[in-house]
């Protein structure tokens, strides 16, 4: 090959190798924010560089050199395409090796229908009470149909519009019954390094997540004794198949909007929001069947794969997951019977700033389909391929025999004591217990939405409830409970 060849040559993988290189800057431009802050690549420590922390982005500049020798063939550059792809591509088969290894299938146990009820319970074997069946929404009861594709929150998203409320934001709680905190952490929204430095305090973290089959097996709640109520109750209510969403809590912040500061589901009564009253709610219809209209919500689960609701002023970003089942079930006591609740009881389990005030009022309750005896109260659980996520959420049951509130929403009803006995002084009631089974992303790829300072802690997860059920169906549901009744 002459002189003048081999220059042109060289000045042509030059210019090629320019042109990646600019191609590469280019499809370098960071993502959405909810790309760089997934749960398995936030660290509380200075997170590496975007290109350090996302390896696949080294195919890019290879494609688009591919895409450049098209237009000008080249045999000495042919030959070094060929041989870099390659080497990108062994790159690329170690990363999924690694994505298998990290959500491994099998698991060995029977993995129930995410369609039917976590629990043998609730079958419907008692005939309900005639009369009180005035619905006005789809019934609860077409859990069994096939789960409808995930939908966006965009419909409820806050993007581009301000906060619809003057209130300051949580750094003092909305709910009363929490201590003030010394020091908080630090909100995502505050200054820093980009976004490197606000998915380092998103949250959550690699910490906060656990394989189910490393957790050891425990009973949760008490056995039942020989003078214990043993019967149960189903309210079906659906799984929020209506997108009733909104980021409010009339119980523990009336009259405010976004209040909670992130988004809750709700099945049950259909006008439920931070302005709700008892006659609000009695005056509403229901999803739920034999005219139960009480509203039971709780915090949404979010895929964070997803870059929906990016600029979420909360932090609150990824596409909400709609439960694939939902159970309502109502429990009795395990040493004695229950008496009925009243009506427009106001109730709350668990606490939202758990992260932040400890961990005295928290009843976070993870665990995977098929693995239901093994329970983690801090942790996200990573479940086997073919196994679903499930919230198990119970709230307290050991009423004052005269109040439907309190000014802290707790010391009203208390939880009974180890023993499964309800304190001197108070009465049990039926106690309700959520069950929500979800289909997640592999891998650390899922959060629950949170107040900003709690950086999306699983140990926050929390939910609520109000009453207003019909006395007569009411009673029906004491009775069933006493009585040992599957209803």
């Amino acid at each position: 090959m002459s002189r003048s060849r081999r220059m042109a040559a060289a000045v042509s993988v030059l210019a090629m190798a320019a042109t990646g290189l600019v191609s590469a800057a280019v499809i370098g431009v960071g993502p959405a924010i909810a790309d760089h802050c997934l749960p398995g690549e936030s660290t509380p420590s200075p997170s590496p560089s975007a290109p350090q922390r996302n390896g696949n982005q080294n195919q890019q500049p290879d494609q688009n050199q591919q895409q450049d020798q098209n237009q000008q063939p080249d045999q000495n550059q042919q030959q070094d395409q060929n041989q870099q792809p390659d080497q990108d591509q062994q790159g690329t088969d170690q990363q999924q090796q690694d994505a298998d290894q990290q959500a491994p299938q099998g698991g060995g146990r029977a993995i129930l229908d995410p369609a039917a009820s976590p629990t043998p319970e609730g079958d419907g074997q008692t005939q309900a009470p005639e009369g009180d069946g005035q619905t006005q929404a789809p019934e609860g009861d077409d859990q069994a149909q096939a789960p409808e594709e995930e939908q966006s929150a965009s419909t409820f998203s806050r993007r581009g519009r301000p906060t619809r409320t003057a209130t300051p934001t949580p750094t003092q709680s909305e709910n009363p019954d929490e201590q003030p905190s010394g020091t908080a952490s630090p909100s995502p929204t505050g200054t820093g390094n980009g976004e490197e430095e606000a998915c380092a305090n998103l949250g959550p973290f690699p910490e906060d997540f656990v394989d189910i089959r490393q957790v050891q097996p425990r009973q949760l709640g008490a056995r039942i004794g020989r003078g214990g109520s043993r019967g149960t109750f189903v309210s079906q209510c659906g799984r929020n198949e209506n997108r009733h969403n909104n980021p409010d809590n009339f119980i523990v912040a009336p009259g405010v909007s976004n209040g909670a500061h992130h988004l809750h589901d709700y099945v049950g009564n259909l006008s439920t929001d931070g302005f709700s009253t008892d006659e609000s709610l009695a005056a509403a219809g229901t999803t739920c069947r034999l005219g139960d209209k009480s509203t039971y919500f709780w915090p949404v689960l979010r895929d964070r794969n997803s870059d929906q609701n990016a600029n979420d002023p909360d932090g609150n970003v990824g596409q909400v997951l709609t439960a694939r089942a939902v159970q309502l079930q109502f429990r009795g006591n395990a040493t004695s019977r229950v008496v009925a609740m009243p009506r427009f009881l106001r109730l709350i389990t668990g606490d939202a700033k758990a992260a932040t005030n400890g961990g005295a009022n928290a009843r976070a309750a993870w665990t995977c389909t098929g693995f239901q005896n093994r329970i983690t109260p801090d942790k996200y659980p990573l479940c086997p391929r073919g196994s679903q996520v499930v919230r198990i959420l119970d709230f307290p049951s050991c009423w004052d025999g005269q109040n439907t509130d309190s000014a802290n929403h707790r010391t009203h009803v208390v939880f009974p004591d180890q023993s499964g006995a309800c304190p001197q002084g108070t009465r049990a009631v039926p106690q309700l217990r959520m069950t929500l089974v979800y289909s997640v992303p592999q891998g650390q790829s899922f959060a629950l939405d949170a107040f900003p300072e709690q950086q999306h802690n699983p140990v926050t997860d929390h939910a609520d409830f109000a009453n207003v059920m019909p006395d007569r169906l009411m009673r029906f549901v004491v009775d069933c409970i006493n009585r040992g009744r599957r209803c």
